[in-house]
């Protein structure tokens, strides 16, 4: 009888334990601090209030590959990882300019330059290995104005703020890499325009650009 009673008890104790110790791999395996490297497609357009049917031959976009690194920290709330993050990148996207005529989105001739980002992201897992998620935070833009006056360089910076939002999924190659695919959407509403040396800047007011990404992430998780 006491042999039959120990190996009830040693059986409902593995029985709980088991759940548990799975539960823990799982709860680990999205947390703890993160950094990744990041690459894909980008492109800017011209918002709602942006109006240049005039010109048909104006798509009023640019469009390239951005890139760049993030890192963040994630922690397991009950079944929902929570998490904050930053990133900086960089784009190729340039207006197409011939001297006469160009690609222009409301911002004149300009190049997409780097982008710094910080926000927070919510997720629930899909199995143990996936994660889903949403994301949101602040986006600070830069678009590098391409001219120049009297043979120089004219060199100045549209400066923006916005904000983003976007949803990805994410999945653990093991229990620290992991691999992401990722769309946002940001939109910058505030801008000025930023000159090098002791001019002063200038504040553009009220902007409206969108712009789309498609992101892949590959990271390192400590």
């Amino acid at each position: 009888m006491k042999k039959t009673v120990a190996l009830f008890a040693a059986a409902s104790v593995a029985a709980i334990a088991a759940p548990a110790a799975a539960q823990d791999a799982t709860d680990g395996t999205f947390t703890g601090p993160r950094a990744e490297a990041l690459v894909g497609y980008d492109v800017s357009k011209a918002g709602s209030d942006i109006d240049d049917d005039a010109n048909e031959g104006n798509d009023q976009s640019i469009d390239g590959v951005t890139y760049g690194v993030g890192v963040g920290y994630d922690f397991n709330a009950g079944g929902v990882v929570l998490g904050l993050e930053g990133e900086l990148t960089d784009s190729t996207a340039d207006v197409e300019f011939d001297g006469a005529d160009g690609e222009f989105f409301g911002l004149g001739n300009v190049n997409a330059g780097r982008d710094i980002y910080v926000g927070a992201r919510a997720g629930i897992l899909a199995n143990p290995d996936l994660l889903l998620y949403v994301k949101g935070g602040y986006t600070n833009a830069r678009y590098n104005v391409n001219s120049s006056f009297d043979g120089d360089e004219f060199r100045a910076k549209i400066d923006t703020d916005g904000f983003r939002v976007g949803a990805g999924a994410e999945y653990a190659l093991n229990e620290n890499t992991y691999a992401k695919l990722e769309y946002r959407y940001s939109n910058y509403s505030d801008a000025e325009l930023d000159f090098e040396g002791d001019t002063p800047d200038v504040d553009l007011g009220e902007i409206d650009v969108d712009r789309h990404q498609v992101m892949l992430g590959f990271g390192y998780r400590f």
